[in-house]
């Protein structure tokens, strides 16, 4: 990825199992240095934060419907969490397209209960339940903004020659994903571990 000008509009989904990183801020941070700040829009993955959700459900049988708002809420909890590790970033409650983008220095990070909450009803918005994870989200921001790439930070890496529908099946993405990015061919898997940090 450079950082000229022309860089694509992206939305860059940050997997909750990167949160246990230590140095997950300044390798966020020198990753996202490469892209122009008005060039993406941040979603937060679920991870542990989500994980108490479906451990709550478990135990208390919240039902897929109640489970989702309170994962989303945990979501949101986490677009906070990744804030307070980049300086430059603000969360944002709606997606908004490069041109409309007023925050041309900040890295505007989604509010994934605001988004959705405001998203539910409207024409392709999301189903409730466990099979929808900030993996489809992260899609369904992308195509509400008009980005123009996905790009996937995670802490595997996808094998090669796999589809989408394989790749939910490994649990490597979502069970929705691949109804979610149907459609939506520019989408890059990558292994943030593995990125070097230096």
């Amino acid at each position: 990825m450079g950082g000229s000008k022309s860089s694509p509009f992206a939305v860059v989904k940050v997997g909750g199992s990167l949160f246990d990183l230590p140095d997950l801020g300044s390798r966020l941070r020198k990753w996202l240095a490469e892209r122009p700040a008005g060039d993406l829009l941040v979603v937060p993955g679920g991870g542990p934060a989500a994980d108490i959700v479906r451990a709550f459900d478990r135990l208390h049988a919240l039902g897929e419907e109640r489970a989702h708002w309170l994962a989303l809420s945990a979501l949101a909890l986490n677009a906070r969490f990744l804030a307070s590790l980049l300086p430059d970033a603000v969360v944002v409650r709606q997606v908004q397209p490069r041109a409309a983008n007023p925050l041309q220095r900040k890295i505007p990070i989604l509010d994934p209960y605001a988004f959705a909450h405001a998203d539910d009803g409207r024409p392709g918005c999301l189903p409730h339940g466990w099979a929808v994870t900030s993996d489809s989200l992260a899609v369904r921001a992308a195509r509400l903004a008009g980005a123009a790439e996905l790009i996937l930070l995670k802490s595997v890496t996808l094998p090669a020659n796999i589809d989408w529908a394989e790749a939910a099946e490994r649990g490597l993405v979502d069970a929705y994903f691949p109804k979610a990015v149907e459609g939506f061919s520019a989408v890059r898997f990558i292994n943030f571990r593995c990125w070097p940090a230096v």
